[in-house]
């Protein structure tokens, strides 16, 4: 009996000692590759700055999962972009600079939600309309206006989100009289690029950092009615979190302006193209960086 009970306590104190080890700091992203890689970019350089232990929830959906999870306290940070706040949280009409747009989501996400916005880690990831680079070429498209005679024959391949969003399908749509041969094809976003190349679409909405355009030889056509407003890529986190954690801030001040659109297509490639280990390639970037 004595045994069993002696088993017992034991379990009961290693339980508790667990539960004391949880860790500090809980880092979601959403569910596409960049994302993965950023949230582990803040993950590691976190914990190598602070020795905070940190959690990775990884693959939380869109933007409004990761939006509702940091307000219920289930993670305190993850990266979202300008453009995206602007419209799909805040609801505001996609458009202004890139200051102007930060400025506004910094404002709005402190008053309205108590998150505090940090500065950009240096990159504009928009949406990009995307087309096969032999089609770019016989057909001699530059611009998304040029494509507006081609598109009664093309079928479109959009991510989920793209459909609902306020800077989504509808206003684009509009904004370039586009008029598909049917509806957009809605997939997850690791397909779109597949679908392209094997023809089963003939333009989808990837992003500007999608590091198989350059890969497959693709062609991002410009936006020359400046329809998507700009997407610099910011870390979003709890006050409460800073409040709690205040060398966070210092460790997040020092990814500022660290991360450059060719970085970020270059790691979005080593992930998708190359199947690196995300953990592998963000220490090896950080170490490059000298972060």
């Amino acid at each position: 009996m004595r045994s069993v009970k002696t088993l017992f306590i034991f379990i009961v104190v290693c339980l508790l000692g667990c539960h004391t080890q949880q860790p500090n700091i809980v880092i979601g992203s959403k569910n596409f590759t960049e994302q993965t890689v950023l949230g582990e970019i803040l993950a590691q350089h976190i914990e190598n700055k602070t020795g905070l232990k940190v959690e990775r929830h990884f693959y939380l959906a869109g933007t409004y999962i990761c939006q509702q999870s940091l307000l219920a306290g289930r993670i305190d940070m993850y990266v979202e972009y300008t453009g995206t706040a602007l419209t799909a949280v805040l609801k505001q009409k996609p458009s202004g600079f890139s200051q102007e747009v930060f400025q506004q989501v910094k404002e709005d996400y402190q008053s309205r939600f108590g998150l505090e916005v940090a500065p950009p880690l240096g990159f504009n990831n928009s949406f990009a309309l995307v087309i096969r680079g032999e089609d770019a070429q016989r057909l001699h498209l530059r611009t998304l206006s040029d494509a507006e005679r081609y598109a009664p024959n093309w079928r479109l391949g959009v991510g989920y989100e793209f459909l609902e969003r306020p800077d989504g399908f509808a206003g684009l749509a509009k904004a370039y009289n586009f008029h598909f041969a049917e509806p957009p094809r809605v997939m997850d976003l690791g397909l779109l690029y597949r679908a392209l190349t094997t023809k089963q679409v003939d333009m989808i909405v990837g992003s500007a950092t999608d590091g198989l355009i350059q890969a497959h030889g693709l062609v991002i056509l410009e936006d020359d009615q400046h329809y998507f407003p700009p997407y610099d890529a910011v870390p979003v986190v709890r006050e409460q979190t800073l409040k709690r954690y205040p060398q966070v801030r210092a460790a997040l001040a020092d990814l500022a302006g660290k991360i450059t659109a060719e970085d970020m297509q270059r790691l979005n490639y080593a992930v998708d193209g190359q199947h690196r280990d995300p953990r592998q390639l963000v220490a090896e970037f950080l170490k490059e960086k000298h972060l």
